[in-house]
């Protein structure tokens, strides 16, 4: 399994107290399974993936991603399983404006160490991968739609070839049909490259494509039916 959550508390100071945003939460993820994680906003969902995403330690419980146990690491080897092992896709794009679509990636991968001669390649690769054509791949976060750049993000997420997938509200800024689209293709990339992926979202519309759904309530979370999900 390339997630594994169990017993895991975390609390933030709250005045006097402490607020409890995830409460004893129990969470696998296995590699090729795409799971969604459902609620309201300030439910604890995205104190649910920075702790998943080793941003965050939890206050009890442990935390494995593929296979390695994270309690047991120290700061700098926590940022190399978060650089090496896991696939950050955040809400904004945050491309850089100068950069086109695959100078995005090949700065990725320069960043992580990857050889100059392998980093064009890659990037062609997994810009190809996530539906962007040639000439789409050289345009500047300007020149692409809102569903291209979210395209550019997800492929920038694969450049590690990470075992978990993280995704933060995908379709937040765009229509329908694109959402649909992006949800789609997340499901096609899990399966296809056997990844962990965990999407929180606000968007119920396009919950066919996943696994499993997940919904978190005052930092508890709970598998759902999805036919049950509104």
């Amino acid at each position: 399994m390339s997630l594994l959550m169990r017993g895991v508390t975390l609390t933030y100071p709250d005045g006097a107290s402490r607020l409890r945003a995830l409460d004893a939460v129990d969470f696998t993820v296995n590699g090729g399974e795409f799971s969604a994680v459902v609620g309201r906003s300030g439910s604890g969902k995205s104190s649910l993936l920075a702790v998943a995403g080793t941003l965050l330690t939890p206050d009890e419980g442990g935390v494995t991603v593929a296979g390695t146990p994270v309690h047991e690491l120290d700061d700098a080897c926590r940022t190399r399983l978060r650089r090496d092992r896991i696939g950050i896709v955040f809400q904004q794009s945050n491309l850089i404006a100068a950069l086109t679509a695959a100078e995005q990636l090949e700065l990725a991968g320069h960043l992580r160490g990857h050889p100059r001669r392998d980093r064009a390649r890659r990037a062609r690769e997994l810009l190809a991968a996530v539906g962007l054509d040639e000439a789409q791949q050289s345009r500047r976060p300007h020149q692409l739609s809102g569903g291209e750049r979210q395209r550019v993000n997800i492929a920038r997420a694969l450049v590690a070839e990470p075992a978990l997938l993280l995704v933060d509200e995908p379709t937040a800024a765009l229509d329908e049909e694109r959402s649909a689209q992006i949800v789609a293709l997340l499901g096609a990339l899990t399966r296809d490259r056997g990844l962990a992926t965990v999407m929180v979202t606000h968007d119920l519309a396009h919950l066919a494509a996943v696994d499993r759904v997940h919904r978190m309530a005052d930092g508890r979370l709970s598998e759902v039916e999805q036919s049950t999900v509104a």
